[in-house]
């Protein structure tokens, strides 16, 4: 019995080290941590060890590295140590061959991204390390004036002919630039992804850019990148169950946008973007703090942004897209946001991003519904835009609880089902409200401080089925002001007025307005 029970610890012991996962110190293998030579060669080695073991962690100590592209296995973590910086070589030449991708919603076959991997499980990147993607020399070559240096040069010729299917249906124009530039972390089609406490800094394109994935965790991440063409922070597109914390983030785009394809090929395609959490965030330089689209063909839903600050982006919290992109996007909840200095809106819901004509409802005509964003303050140039098509209003929006400073206040065209409760906005050149080809208007509890006296507290143009209830407004030369005959179904009530000195300007001869006594 002894002898069995022996035998028994025996394998499990050989068991248990035949499938231990692996721990590869890079420097082990050869690598150089004094910023000479290029260690593509031996991360790939250190790799294809961890993985032929099941996996492992492939560990970097302090020092400085200089790599090309690292294609990941799944079961592998990439661990880059406080004090240790991997810096990807900027020669393009590295990045060949080009490899299967997706550019802003158009699948492609492109240079390697720096950090890349498809149909995996299990992978991560993490440490207190720095990873440089020295993006200034990818920059150079989306600039209009280098065209004639891009146009005949091998890569041209090759993403060409990689490519020549997709050029003119869903490419026009952009490949006659340059060409296109990596992103700098994109996996595709792979599960079980953590990005955790790295700094990333000098993206030659997107940053973090997750396509087809399900289960993606960025958490405690630091993204730098300087005034720089389309280095946007967070992408992660089409993907499922994404959780975004703790990050920190300043761009030369937008800082965290959530998409899902682009036109013919998102709409062909068709993986939404569905179930994502963004919280305890700060976003500084960049066009948008959160954005979702343009590229949204594919549809987003089931999305929450809370906890989060805005301090000095062009924009807070933005829905963007355009006729021809279709999808919907539908079911997002934001809440808790302090926004201070937005440069332009500090929300927007804009479907007219691009110019277009107008053109019956198809499976090119995008949808915005069910969005509902609550406890906001700060400064802002405009408190918000919400411009919907005029055969696709926007529909189900509420705002609540919100508190700004703004030089303009809410724009609503072309919506319907609008909710606005316990809003209160110091607005210096225009009317708090402005409504036009809206209806169905829930206004109550606006707090307003209209500085200029020639602007109204509330202005209707050709708008229908409005509310206007539980309103105590402070000392306004006019409250409310009709523009046009087109308006309707207008009522007024439970309402104290007295600090107004005229109700309603313009003509309100065709309008049932209700008069309570406590007005």
């Amino acid at each position: 019995m002894h002898c069995i029970k022996l035998f028994v610890a025996a394998l499990l012991c050989y068991g248990s080290s035949a499938y231990a996962q692996q721990f590869i110190n890079v420097m082990d293998l050869g690598a150089k941590n004094d910023s000479t030579g290029i260690n593509t060669e031996v991360i790939r080695q250190a790799i294809d060890k961890a993985a032929a073991k099941g996996g492992g962690t492939v560990y970097f100590p302090a020092g400085k590295y200089i790599t090309g592209p690292i294609h990941m296995k799944s079961n592998i973590t990439i661990h880059i140590d406080a004090g240790a910086e991997l810096h990807f070589s900027d020669n393009f030449d590295h990045y060949l061959p080009m490899v299967e991708s997706r550019w802003e919603g158009t699948e492609v076959t492109n240079f390697s991204p720096l950090i890349y991997g498809k149909d995996l499980k299990n992978i991560a990147i993490v440490g207190r390390g720095l990873i440089d993607g020295h993006g200034k020399n990818w920059w150079r070559y989306s600039e209009v004036e280098v065209k004639k240096l891009t146009e005949d040069s091998k890569w041209q010729k090759e993403f060409k002919r990689l490519n020549k299917d997709v050029l003119a249906p869903d490419l026009p124009g952009w490949v006659e630039r340059g060409f296109l530039r990596p992103p700098f972390i994109q996996f595709l089609r792979s599960s079980n992804i953590q990005i955790k406490d790295i700094t990333i800094q000098n993206s030659p394109f997107w940053t973090v850019n997750p396509q087809y994935c399900d289960n993606v965790t960025i958490d405690g991440v630091t993204i730098t990148n300087p005034p720089s063409p389309n280095t946007d922070g967070i992408n992660p597109e089409s993907c499922r169950n994404v959780h975004i914390a703790n990050s920190h983030i300043s761009v030369g785009d937008d800082c965290i946008t959530i998409k899902s394809g682009k036109d013919r090929s998102g709409r062909k395609i068709n993986i939404p973007a569905e179930n994502y959490t963004i919280t305890n965030c700060t976003m500084l330089s960049g066009h948008g703090g959160v954005v979702i689209g343009s590229e949204m063909s594919g549809g987003v839903k089931n999305i929450v942004i809370s906890n989060c600050i805005f301090d000095g982006t062009d924009r807070g919290i933005r829905l963007k897209t355009t006729r021809g992109r279709g999808g919907v996007v539908e079911n997002v909840r934001v809440s808790n946001i302090v926004m201070r200095n937005i440069r332009d809106q500090a929300i927007v819901l804009d479907m007219r991003y691009a110019k277009s004509e107008l053109e019956p409802v198809s499976e090119r005509t995008p949808q915005f519904k069910n969005i509902f964003i609550s406890d906001m303050a700060g400064t802002t140039n405009r408190v918000a835009r919400i411009a919907g098509l005029e055969e696709m209003p926007i529909e189900n929006i509420s705002f609540a609880n919100i508190n700004m400073e703004a030089n303009s206040g809410i724009l609503i065209e072309y919506a319907k089902k609008v909710s606005l409760s316990n809003i209160q906005i110091d607005v210096k050149n225009t009317a708090t409200v402005e409504a036009r080809n809206a209806t169905n208007l829930d206004i109550q509890k606006i707090q307003n401080f209209v500085q200029n006296p020639d602007k109204a507290v509330i202005l209707l143009e050709n708008t229908s089925q409005v509310n206007i209830q539980n309103n105590f407004p402070a000392l306004a030369e006019n409250y409310l002001e009709l523009v046009g005959n087109a308006n309707k179904e207008v009522a007024l009530h439970s309402n104290n007025f007295s600090n107004v000195k005229t109700l309603v300007k313009g003509n309100s001869n065709s309008l049932k307005i209700q008069f309570n006594i406590q007005e």
